[in-house]
């Protein structure tokens, strides 16, 4: 079990160091120790934002980097010394997504077309850290426009081959879409973070690099200010080293209170084969051990039947995203961007993927058909928003109240990361990391990834999590504490080049 980082690794941090190898991997740091120390005068916010900033560079190789803030950065972190900016989050230096706006940065969502889209205020959900102190140092690298989980977009590249990479292994991806905010919370660059998650895009890259995430149930984060794909899928997300970090930003985010670890015993979890069969290796070798953990804690673990939530997700996802995607770009473009369109913008893509998916699906609104054939996506998704998706909210709301359960557990992805590569950004290996956290979204409903240790061959990240009924956030977060607690949190990686 990994135990809680001691404020003297914030110290060495201070010193721009990583302190040794051992040091490193004994531990990781949270956003709490952060905030704590700076609060004590054991660090000042100044030399908590340079620290960051130069594990930032040291960790190059990860392609992580969008735009860096580093002057408005250690400028906010003087005005935290000073004591003219205050608040819950003083000091602690965060990192956020390409397509949430940051204030003096390109609102770019990791297209080359939106590189001159310079953001004249923060995103309302963002605001709300930023007013309780938080201190954005840089915007991360993501899958382009957010259509994807690979993370493989050349349009911003610091290491030596393109793609964002995993910091326990360099060779693979971060997953994505929230690549690059993954894989610096991984790292431990920051302690947190904001994605935003479509089909699974805050939770993957929280489990694929070892660290926490949350969905928040649709409505509960502002999505102003955030570039779209799906207004009926798409919210911001928190990446955080830790279940309780994200409670504390949550906290904030929504005004709410402080959550307390629920206690497990009697907690009722289900267990649906759909979502926990067919497992890698390591990802059954990690899963086996955390229910056995948790029976031993008192949990009781229900089998489920989860036949009709995969049969009627199957049937709705793909036309709900592909068919919001361009009316709703564009909607986004006539506010933020005016003169911007969304055929303008795509002529200038560079994943070849992405760049496939807008130019035979998005802008002519076709859909592929079961023969290969291409059709008008109009009155297919007509039918998946208005029987559909109502169709899988009630199963869900069945599912969770006929079996008397607290939340639904399975692995958030079931493999380990996959080799970085433009294979990555395959279908085949799109439905495989999507299978779990793709029918919550489409629903609506939260889900919290847990960091749930490394596989015992490849000793990369693997994750679990939990998806409750609508509003059920605070829910989660009380049962991820508990179980965070029991597990333990995935040590960091070795530093970069050890």
């Amino acid at each position: 079990m990994m135990t809680r980082a001691h404020p003297s690794l914030w110290v060495a941090a201070a010193a721009l160091a990583f302190s040794t190898a051992g040091e490193a991997q004994e531990a990781r740091p949270t956003a709490a120790d952060m905030i704590s120390d700076i609060a004590a005068g054991t660090i000042s916010a100044e030399a908590a934002v340079e620290a960051a900033l130069a594990r930032l560079e040291a960790w190059a190789v990860l392609n992580g980097l969008a735009h860096s803030n580093d002057m408005a950065a250690l400028a906010a972190g003087r005005a935290v010394d000073a004591g003219s900016t205050t608040g819950p989050l003083a000091g602690l230096p965060i990192v956020v997504k390409d397509n949430i706006r940051v204030e003096g940065l390109p609102n770019a969502a990791g297209t080359p077309g939106l590189m001159e889209a310079i953001a004249d205020s923060h995103a309302p959900v963002l605001q709300r850290l930023v007013d309780a102190g938080a201190i954005v140092i840089a915007t991360t690298n993501m899958h382009e426009l957010a259509f994807g989980i690979s993370g493989w977009n050349p349009t911003y590249q610091t290491g030596p081959e393109p793609g964002v990479r995993n910091p326990y292994d360099t060779a693979r991806f971060a997953a994505g879409s929230s690549s690059g905010t993954g894989a610096l919370v991984g790292a431990g660059v920051v302690t947190a973070g904001f994605g935003t998650d479509t089909g699974g895009s805050v939770r993957l890259p929280a489990a694929i690099n070892g660290v926490s995430g949350l969905r928040p149930s649709m409505g509960r984060y502002p999505a102003d200010g955030i570039v779209p794909i799906s207004s009926t899928r798409d919210t911001a997300g928190v990446i955080a080293a830790s279940v309780a970090d994200i409670a504390l930003l949550d906290a904030v985010i929504t005004g709410g209170d402080a959550v307390e670890a629920a206690p497990l015993d009697g907690v009722r979890l289900g267990l649906g084969p759909g979502f926990t069969g067919n497992l890698g290796p390591d990802v059954q070798a990690v899963w086996d051990d955390v229910l056995a953990e948790l029976e031993a804690a008192g949990v009781v673990l229900v089998e489920v039947d989860d036949t009709a939530i995969f049969d009627l997700n199957n049937q709705i996802s793909f036309p709900i995203a592909l068919m919001e995607a361009g009316p709703d770009l564009q909607a986004y473009f006539d506010t933020y961007m005016p003169g911007m369109s969304v055929e303008t913008m795509a002529a200038s893509i560079a994943s070849p993927d992405v760049q496939g998916t807008y130019a035979g699906l998005v802008i002519p609104g076709k859909l592929p058909a079961p023969d290969g054939s291409l059709v008008d996506g109009a009155p297919i998704y007509a039918a998946a928003m208005a029987e559909g998706r109502p169709a899988l909210i009630e199963a869900y709301a069945a599912l969770f109240a006929g079996n008397d359960i607290d939340a639904l557990l399975f692995p958030t992805a079931p493999l380990v990361a996959a080799m970085a590569s433009a294979e990555a950004s395959s279908v085949e290996t799109f439905f495989a990391f999507i299978r779990n956290t793709d029918p919550g979204s489409n629903a609506g409903l939260p889900g919290l990834s847990i960091a749930a240790g490394l596989g015992p061959d490849t000793g990369l990240p693997v994750g679990i999590e939990l998806d409750g009924p609508a509003g059920s956030d605070t829910r989660l977060l009380a049962l991820g504490l508990a179980i965070e607690a029991l597990l333990g949190t995935t040590p960091l990686p070795p530093p970069p080049g050890e």
